[in-house]
């Protein structure tokens, strides 16, 4: 039976902070890619299926911290101050490596749409955004973070997909809350087969790709905080139809991005086979271009059917079993690449599906550890893993976000903290610390 996909199954202070968390050293060693000569210094290059930094090999364990640009603009749902705290703390922590949003599209006041968005109209920013999203970079520039940067979603809380094609002139894209993700899903498997909202994702890729740091002065080309450019979160073909469409649009955007800025890295943002229609040979496929350097996979035990809301914990030994088959699937698919790969999504939900900061989340430790392990472990399988994801210092005014609330590590459309490592997480930090340290 098809497993569902993870938007469907999931309806529902700076310095003193990061003394409380304690620092520890990222994972090192190595040499650098061939083309390193013209890599400038402190840039992730990709040689032998390894990632390097500089001249030594690079992994790492870090975070999804999608909402950075928000907090880092001074309009509405920026809070400077916190997101400097949070960056502080996350350092401390060793979580260096932080996958962010660049931006929502489109209309604010839906239900389960981020809000402020950074693109109101094709071409058009929300230069409030941009400044939060120059100063985000700016910031993890002097801390040495390195950031994955994702351009678009096939998911309906940033705009992403359905916004492309209505922009395009496809009609009203349904919103999954209203009408369901059935209709949701059937009515943005169009985008890979709509030239128009391509088009237009491709020049925001090259728009925001392509501009000058207004804090640093220099081009986001030039930026050692950015680690890789990322065509989408969770890109999908969402039909089998629109499979070889879904192919090409990865492979022209890939070289669109590597055309305007050939220092960095470009990446999917593919959940792996649950994202390629349970096609593992496309998901190979959209990883086997020269353009995209690595590979991603994500993972989704509860999402996905490997763990039940009132099995969390007993569970567990069912929901690694999947894990290390999944990961093991991907990785033998890709060895003939000699790309690294990055678990750059795994979310595991707190004990008793509560959503409190303070609350138990025994289950949820148990799994960060054993994927933790994969990196740690000194296979060299797995390259770096982002867990889903970082809520910090927030504090959950309600179940399903509302306009005005804090930003957790959980997006509009899901339950507020269920999914979110608060720094109150402390055994879960510890954890982390562990990982981190080695």
């Amino acid at each position: 039976m098809k497993q569902l996909p993870r938007s469907l199954r999931r309806i529902a202070a700076g310095s003193l902070m990061a003394c409380a968390v304690m620092a520890a050293l990222p994972s090192c060693g190595g040499k650098a890619e061939n083309n390193a000569e013209a890599t400038p210094e402190g840039f992730v290059t990709v040689k032998d299926g390894k990632f390097y930094l500089n001249d030594s090999v690079y992994t790492f364990i870090g975070t999804n911290f999608w909402y950075g640009a928000i907090l880092g603009s001074e309009g509405r749902g920026g809070d400077r101050k916190r997101l400097v705290a949070e960056l502080d703390s996350l350092h401390a922590l060793g979580l260096d490596n932080l996958r962010i949003l660049a931006g929502g599209d489109g209309n604010v006041s839906l239900p389960s749409h981020i809000e402020p968005t950074l693109q109101t109209a094709p071409g058009v920013y929300n230069d409030t955004i941009l400044a939060g999203l120059d100063f985000l970079i700016s910031e993890m520039e002097k801390r040495d973070m390195k950031a994955v940067v994702y351009l678009n979603n096939a998911w309906e809380w940033s705009g992403g997909y359905g916004q492309y094609l209505e922009w395009a002139g496809e009609g009203e894209c349904p919103l999954p809350l209203k009408d369901g993700y059935e209709d949701y899903m059937r009515f943005v498997s169009k985008f890979p087969k709509s030239e128009k909202a391509k088009q237009m994702a491709i020049k925001h890729a090259e728009n925001i790709v392509g501009r000058t740091n207004r804090y640093t002065g220099k081009p986001y080309s030039e930026s050692p905080a950015i680690m890789s450019w990322q065509i989408a979160n969770e890109p999908r073909a969402f039909c089998e139809d629109g499979k070889e469409q879904f192919a090409q649009w990865i492979e022209v955007t890939a070289k669109a991005i590597k055309k305007v800025d050939p220092n960095h890295l470009v990446s999917t943002g593919s959940e792996g086979r649950h994202g390629c229609e349970q096609d593992i040979e496309l998901w190979k496929r959209i990883h086997s271009y020269p353009e995209v350097d690595y590979a991603n996979i994500h993972m989704w035990p509860y999402n996905w059917g490997w763990v039940g809301k009132e099995t969390l914990k007993d569970s567990l030994p069912s929901a690694k079993r999947h894990t290390r088959e999944y990961v093991d699937a991907h990785l033998a698919a890709i060895a003939s690449e000699k790309k690294p790969i990055v678990i750059e999504e795994f979310g595991f939900p707190r004990d008793g599906m509560e959503i409190a900061k303070g609350s138990p989340v025994a289950a949820r430790d148990e799994y960060y550890d054993y994927v933790m392990e994969m990196v740690g472990n000194g296979e060299g399988k797995v390259a770096g893993i982002n867990f889903w994801g970082w809520g910090g210092i927030a504090n959950p005014s309600h179940r399903s976000w509302q306009p005005g609330d804090e930003y957790t590590g959980d997006p509009a459309q899901e339950d507020q903290g269920l999914n979110s490592v608060f720094a109150a997480d402390s055994t879960t930090l510890s954890i982390i610390r562990k990982h981190t340290g080695k």
